[in-house]
């Protein structure tokens, strides 16, 4: 399973810009498109090795190689867990971000790790040459360092790492399949967390973030803020090398597609606004409560790996009564978020 976080709708489209003087930019979208088009179909659903929580680990286990412009993982280990920082801007960040994810897991959730077991947690950094992703491959985080043009090197952004990292915990929880409604929930839930995860780091409440996913990406070349947007998703970005941010926020715009799985990146703006209007509504540190039932939801084992939007909508309700109860705040907040969206419960 490899899950990638700049969706291929957008290499595509890159990939057919030599004929507007970017030939340079076009290879490497092609080239990295190349990687990610012949495993698409093997994106099903992963079974969930389910790890009841345990303890968290009061620090992660991290190791960090370099696959020097290779195509070849893992690469060799160039630092480990309480190393000293390497001097490598792509080493250190990636070795940060790691350890913020785990800080947002154990802190906020009692998770150990990614599986809630105490798992490694190991990246790879310069991933190809000019190579325009990151991914997480089912056993790690890999990096590309951008084609330096559209895109700069994926670990400057935490939400990213966060994201990326986050495909595991739905691995190991719920295995949501990606496809269709259920890929696009399982990018969604990504979002979300990789959201948490920057916000956590920086101890920002709600009010206060950007709510932007891959916001450090683009260079100064591209009229957009970011991959992403939960907070509006669609207006991430309006330019002419990248074309305008086709993200729906409601169901009433549901792109039906067979492209990207079905829409998994496109779609998942629905989910997406939904968790931002829970967080908003409630205040404060997002991952206190909105996160938490989200996370409640994903690792409670009653999810469908082909759920749909409505069904998981349904559960996220459960989640919220079971923890705040049938007249809380939270429950309230819940229910006008997928009102507010087009998804009916």
């Amino acid at each position: 399973m490899r899950c990638t976080i700049v969706p291929p709708y957008l290499l595509s489209r890159l990939a057919r810009l030599d004929e507007a003087g970017l030939g340079g930019v076009a290879a490497a979208a092609h080239q990295t498109l190349m990687q990610t088009e012949p495993l698409r179909e093997t994106r099903q659903a992963v079974a969930p090795r389910a790890a009841p929580p345990s303890t968290a680990s009061p620090r992660p286990e991290r190791t960090i190689s370099d696959a020097g412009g290779r195509e070849v993982l893992p690469g060799s280990v160039v630092r480990r867990e309480g190393g000293p920082e390497s001097g490598d801007a792509a080493v250190d960040e990636a070795y940060d971000g790691l350890g913020a994810t785990h800080a947002l897991f154990a802190d906020a959730f009692e998770r150990s790790s990614i599986d809630g077991r105490g798992l490694g947690l190991d990246a790879t950094v310069h991933y190809g040459s000019r190579y325009d992703n990151a991914f997480w491959d089912g056993e790690r985080m890999v990096f590309g360092d951008g084609d330096g043009e559209v895109f700069r090197r994926f670990t400057l952004s935490l939400s990213v790492i966060g994201h990326e990292l986050s495909h595991g915990v739905t691995q190991y929880s719920s295995a949501l399949e990606y496809q269709g409604q259920s890929g696009a929930l399982n990018e969604s839930v990504s979002d979300v967390f990789g959201a948490l995860v920057e916000q956590h780091s920086r101890g920002q409440a709600a009010s206060e973030a950007s709510w932007l996913i891959g916001e450090e990406l683009f260079t100064d070349m591209v009229e957009g803020a970011a991959l992403r947007s939960m907070k509006a998703p669609g207006t991430a970005y309006n330019d002419d090398i990248l074309g305008v941010d086709p993200q729906p926020a409601h169901m009433r715009d549901f792109v039906d597609t067979r492209d990207d799985n079905g829409g998994v990146h496109i779609n998942s703006g629905i989910p997406n606004r939904a968790f931002f209007l829970v967080a908003d509504a409630l205040g404060g540190y997002a991952w206190q409560r909105a996160g938490r039932i989200w996370y409640d939801t994903i690792t409670a084992g009653g999810l469908e790996p082909r759920a749909t939007f409505v069904q998981f909508a349904r559960a996220t309700v459960e989640a919220a009564r079971a923890r705040f109860g049938a007249t809380s705040a939270e429950l309230d907040a819940v229910q006008r978020a997928w009102a507010s969206v087009g998804v009916e419960l």
